[in-house]
């Protein structure tokens, strides 16, 4: 089964509508940040960057540096700003956590919100989204998959 994310980041739009002036959106690498540009354009906001949460992750120990290993890209002053946090999917809230705890490596925001397309449920840590396109709750043995391919976003149901 597949869903089509272009879609889903209409509808996050919409539920988000006019944010303040100064939001800043940035997004989670890697699908995180795919759909925050997408996200930044159709809100007219400013695109803050991505974040890297790998070195930030409570499972690091198990799962090690991934290969494509990326930096976190902030082109903005994290100190006083209103950040607009943004995913692909939340099911733990451990990659959040994680997130939250590289952005204030960078400084202290005046205010953080979360913006995810799917919300999976399962949440082993209490992180909410103020703002989600979809709910899908999905059985523990299948995960949600985010490709990009010819500049479309599409998510794919997956066995894990």
């Amino acid at each position: 089964m597949q869903l089509d994310a272009e879609q889903l980041i209409d509808v996050l739009a919409e539920k988000i509508g006019a944010t303040d002036e100064g939001t800043v959106v940035v997004g989670i690498h890697s699908g995180g940040a795919w759909i925050a540009e997408r996200l930044a354009t159709r809100l007219g906001r400013a695109l803050g960057g991505s974040i890297a949460v790998t070195l930030h992750r409570d499972d690091f120990a198990h799962r090690g540096l991934h290969p494509q290993k990326q930096s976190t890209a902030l082109d903005f002053s994290v100190d006083g700003s209103d950040v607009l946090l943004v995913d692909d999917v939340l099911e733990s809230g451990r990659t959040v956590r994680a997130a939250l705890n590289e952005l204030f490596d960078f400084g202290r925001p005046k205010r953080v919100r979360l913006a995810v397309l799917i919300d999976r449920a399962g949440r082993e840590l209490p992180i909410e989204a103020q703002f989600v396109a979809m709910t899908l709750p999905l059985d523990p043995n299948q995960a949600l998959d985010l490709t990009r391919a010819d500049g479309h976003l599409r998510f794919e149901i997956l066995p894990r």
